[in-house]
């Protein structure tokens, strides 16, 4: 794990005992979906900060439009901390029950991921399934530096919750039976819609969703859906609603009323306006206080999809010699909130930029630190705290670096400060950050390259220019680039 997570890891937890009254930094600013403006920040309690991310359906490899909420919600809970709040967070896992279209319709994701990898149908292949697909999951996000949530929460493993949540609906009266399931009926709650100012009198029939003659209106939802697979509930056999396990995941982990839900814009219209209906009818209070989106990421200018089969997976872009720390840098060159095309050009210019600066931290500064410039870290916070403007940041850092007025070391110091938050690989130890260059330690060397490096640095301390330059020819030719410094030479694995 990088020092930056480890240092924000040390922060929870002793925010999670320091029981004095917090102190905060400064004022944050956060767009709010649900107003449409910019809103300050104000907790329901001032120490603790809930948040609640909408996790992946593991069943299969997430994409690089999936990350990116992830990403973003990362940032969010590291400007929380810093600025003086304790975050209690949590994200989920789908691991069963979940259709391709959010309003139920569709195939349903699990079912369709247990066809693909040749499993049975049975609750145990889903589990089967579910379980090599949160690995793949869990490896991205470490990969990306996302720093884990307190509670990792498995749909499957909260069953009697959201059963017990879908009864108190239906005592309640918000229910409805048919042939297929028990729905949610939205004449019941006339707030229905709030999030993203839904027009229900515009939304017909087959326009939005299937057809349904069941349903009492287009935009009703599914809370229980019976079938052959799945639990045993007093409405038959099947499976909890997928809204429906996102509320009761987050009351039972979160409470009845947190302060941010964060998510992608997709799930604006249908998820989180069902998330928000059924929460407020079970418990009689506002859900979220603050509903945060990210925008999405798009392929020559198409939205990332897998049924539209233009995925790109952390496992694509490592094949191709990209890291976390690349492609995080370029998530973080665009603000959240905007739609941001993805191309490998792009990404080579941020992995080439974060190469630079990796450069000025590993190479020409080696880690050596002094105290930060308190002025550059006041307006680069400044910027993170006014709904995490990231792009704003990223630039502050480069014109930090180019003032000739502040020494190596400030610069080194202000550039691992400014890492704590946006963790892009400037914190790692000197040994592995210079690794992160591709510069191969001599230790690490195989024995005939390290011969042939030998061979001409005794060639050019001879000043026998001929013979070097065919060494280093004969170096290129078995995968290493060799660069001449003041310091000796330095070896690179050739790309």
């Amino acid at each position: 794990m990088v020092v930056a997570n480890i240092w924000y890891t040390i922060i929870m937890f002793f925010n999670l005992f320091n029981s004095d009254t917090p102190v905060h930094m400064r004022e944050i600013k956060l767009f709010n979906t649900e107003t449409g403006k910019l809103e300050i920040f104000e907790p329901y309690n001032d120490k603790e900060v809930r948040v609640y991310t909408c996790g992946p359906t593991v069943y299969d490899y997430a994409h690089i439009g999936n990350l990116r909420s992830y990403v973003f919600s990362d940032i969010l809970k590291r400007v929380l901390i810093k600025n003086g709040y304790q975050v209690k967070h949590t994200i989920n896992y789908t691991d069963f029950g979940h259709l391709t279209d959010d309003a139920d319709a569709g195939e349903d994701k699990m079912m369709k991921g247990l066809k693909r990898e040749g499993l049975p149908v049975s609750l145990d292949a889903m589990r089967q399934l579910s379980d090599k697909f949160i690995k793949a999951f869990d490896d991205d996000l470490e990969e990306l530096h996302v720093i884990p949530p307190t509670t990792w929460a498995r749909a499957s493993d909260y069953i009697k919750k959201q059963i017990s949540l879908i009864k108190t609906l239906e005592e309640k009266g918000f229910t409805y039976e048919t042939s297929d399931g028990l729905y949610f009926d939205i004449s019941k709650f006339p707030k229905y819609g709030r999030l993203g100012k839904i027009n229900l009198d515009k939304l017909k029939s087959g326009a939005r969703v299937e057809v349904n003659s069941d349903k009492k209106h287009p935009a009703d939802f599914a809370v229980w859906k019976k079938g052959e697979l799945g639990w045993n509930s007093r409405w038959g056999k099947g499976f909890p609603g997928w809204h429906v396990e996102c509320s009761a995941m987050a009351i039972a982990t979160l409470g009845k009323q947190i302060d941010i839900h964060t998510g992608g814009i997709d799930h604006i219209s249908t998820h989180h306006n069902a998330e928000i209906a059924q929460s407020e009818a079970a418990t009689g209070k506002t859900f979220a206080k603050y509903w945060m989106h990210n925008a999405f990421i798009t392929i020559d200018n198409t939205k990332v999809s897998k049924s539209l089969g233009n995925t790109i997976t952390m496992r694509h872009l490592m094949d191709r010699g990209f890291s976390g720390d690349d492609y995080r840098y370029w998530l973080l060159t665009a603000h959240y909130r905007s739609t941001t095309n993805f191309s490998w050009d792009a990404l080579k210019g941020a992995k080439q930029a974060l190469f630079r600066l990796k450069r000025h931290m590993y190479e020409e500064f080696k880690q050596k630190t002094s105290t930060p410039d308190s002025d550059y870290l006041e307006k680069f916070d400044t910027y993170l705290a006014n709904d995490l403007d990231t792009p704003a940041a990223i630039a502050l850092m480069w014109d930090m670096l180019k003032d000739d007025k502040l020494s190596d070391t400030t610069k080194c110091g202000t550039l691992m400060a400014m890492d704590e938050v946006l963790d892009i690989g400037l914190s790692d130890n000197l040994y592995e950050g210079v690794r992160s260059l591709g510069v191969v330690a001599a230790d690490d060397l195989p024995a005939d390259i390290q011969e042939l490096i030998d061979r001409r640095e005794a060639a050019r301390i001879a000043r026998n220019w001929a013979e070097a330059d065919m060494l280093r020819d004969a170096i290129k030719l078995k995968g290493f680039e060799l660069e001449d410094t003041t310091h000796g030479p330095k070896v690179t694995k050739a790309e």
